[in-house]
């Protein structure tokens, strides 16, 4: 895939369009929302406590965060602060009116980012975790290495990048032209966390989700 801005301007105009709501997240799954958190927090903690035990619940990181989500059942009760970015201004706003009531002095929100992921620079060494999920997918793979060695750089000592991302089926990318997507073949993903210098310490599919949709893959990375 190479960088072309009028797939970023199809992927912001897709989701210019839909609501700010869960089934809007998840393009009319709702159902599939609690399965989802748990999953994500049994693989975070697990990965945390077998695999990264210095690993502190500081500072955290929701890419792709949309209304907050992923944020407010999995990130917020368990980090100290959580920052989220997102390119839609409106989803944002919602995601700080309804996680606002829920934090206090131990779990608080940070920042908020509007701003494509290819263009997003975190602040250097700041993030104990950051979470990805269903937002790579809308990057080019240029734009995708370029993004994973800017999260590297972004890490505390002990850090870790999770992602939870569809991948196709087979060997071969699966483009989704309306809201300019791409399930990548999960050793293109492997190739590319290797290029970025990303050692994968854990993974595992998404169990139990409808069967039509795209099988999903949880990564947890750290520096080589």
């Amino acid at each position: 895939m190479e960088k072309d801005q009028s797939w970023y301007h199809g992927g912001k105009n897709y989701w210019q369009g839909k609501s700010s709501t869960v089934n809007g997240m998840l393009g009319g799954y709702n159902k599939i929302a609690k399965t989802d958190v748990s999953s994500s927090r049994r693989f975070l903690l697990k990965t945390m406590q077998t695999c990264s035990q210095n690993t502190q619940f500081g500072y955290a990181l929701d890419c792709g965060a949309g209304i907050g989500r992923v944020t407010k059942g999995l990130l917020l009760p368990l980090f100290e602060v959580v920052d989220l970015v997102d390119q839609n201004e409106e989803f944002l706003q919602t995601a700080k009116a309804k996680l606002s009531p829920l934090t206090n002095e131990q779990h608080r929100l940070g920042e908020t980012y509007t701003c494509g992921l290819q263009d997003f620079n975190p602040q250097f060494k700041k993030y104990d975790v950051i979470w990805c999920q269903w937002v790579l997918m809308h990057l080019t793979d240029d734009d995708l290495y370029s993004f994973l060695l800017r999260c590297k750089s972004s890490l505390r000592p002990n850090g870790i990048i999770f992602i939870k991302e569809n991948v196709s089926r087979d060997n071969e990318p699966e483009i989704d032209a309306d809201d300019c997507s791409v399930a990548r073949a999960e050793h293109t993903y492997e190739e590319l966390f290797k290029r970025s210098g990303l050692n994968i310490i854990k993974q595992q599919y998404q169990g139990n989700f409808p069967r039509k949709l795209l099988p999903v893959r949880m990564y947890a990375l750290t520096e080589t």
